[in-house]
């Protein structure tokens, strides 16, 4: 089986896994987010790091819109479509056509709550979720009807899926969770039942880069094929296999992603790989809990992906 194949087993409770797959994810320098440029450093790293699924980084957030600066302002969010997409839609299309089915190719996609953080800031939408939700509501529906848009020129594009990313329920952000059922998740899921309709490879990351979750349970409903999410939720810490029966689906995780992945001797990143997968689930993919540093050592994660095949 090529590498695609040998993924998809984890989803088809008739089949054994063979091995443990693995992939880490970090973004790549300002030249590299364009064009065959970006084309090229994907398939690079790709192929250095022996990971087992591509990932294509998302490096076309919304821009930062200053006539944005109250609830009332939202009507005047604009739609995004192929003329802001295209450069990444570019380097989707030579990606795949690069990686000629050998392994399956999911595309970054940030939620609409974090899109709206981009055109405003975390802290402005935050504050207007909680005095005008109803407003914030109207640039809402805007943001995901663009991603949305986005999505599925990705999948007639030929991508497997998405690497979804959702913030908005960490345990700093709204005091009342309700806000969060109705100002977030919503959103979320419009995007996420479209993927899972469509695409046979979706991981539900649930994004600790800005904060901590007290509680994950709002997130056990959505879709995805595979959950990429904390371990430490409040003041106790889950398993691998804990987090797979809470979510009901294969995990992917296990290091941390500025810890001995980054810092560690090769001996120290295959100790740490030995310790995760001794007490790993059967259906699990290696990876950290969110995105690498920029500057990691590729060696380091080729490291612990070979020590991840070799387990079993």
């Amino acid at each position: 089986m090529n590498k695609r194949e040998k993924v998809l087993t984890l989803l088809d409770d008739g089949q054994t896994p063979g091995y443990i797959p693995a992939a880490f994810f970090l973004h790549f320098p300002p030249d590299c987010h364009r064009g065959q440029a970006a084309i090229d450093k994907h398939l690079s790293y790709f192929h250095h790091t022996g990971m087992d699924f591509v990932k294509i980084q998302y490096e076309f957030s919304f821009p930062h819109r200053p006539e944005i600066a109250s609830p009332d302002d939202w009507g005047k969010m604009p739609s995004y479509g192929r003329e802001f997409f295209q450069g990444q839609l570019d380097v989707v299309a030579g990606l795949v056509k690069a990686i000629n089915g050998e392994a399956l190719v999911i595309q970054t996609l940030y939620s609409s709550f974090m899109e709206a953080g981009h055109t405003t800031s975390r802290q402005m939408i935050t504050e207007q979720i909680k005095t005008a939700p109803e407003k914030v509501k109207r640039g809402m529906e805007i943001i995901t009807d663009s991603i949305l848009w986005f999505v599925r020129e990705c999948i007639k594009l030929g991508v497997d899926g998405f690497y979804a990313s959702t913030q908005g329920g960490e345990s700093h952000r709204f005091e009342d969770p309700a806000l969060f059922a109705e100002c977030v998740k919503p959103y979320d899921l419009a995007v996420m039942d479209e993927i899972n309709s469509t695409c046979p490879f979706n991981i539900l990351h649930v994004c600790d880069y800005h904060g901590g979750y007290d509680d994950l349970t709002p997130f056990f409903d959505y879709p995805g094929h595979i959950v990429n999410c904390p371990l430490k939720v409040g003041s106790r810490t889950m398993t691998a296999r804990e987090a797979t029966r809470l979510f009901g689906r294969p995990y992917m995780g296990g290091l941390d992603r500025h810890g001995t992945i980054v810092t560690g001797s090769r001996d120290e990143i295959e100790a740490a790989v030995q310790g995760v997968l001794q007490d790993a689930p059967e259906r699990f993919i290696l990876g950290a809990d969110c995105t690498l540093p920029g500057d990691a050592d590729w060696d380091n994660l080729k490291i612990a992906i070979a020590a991840a095949h070799a387990y079993r």
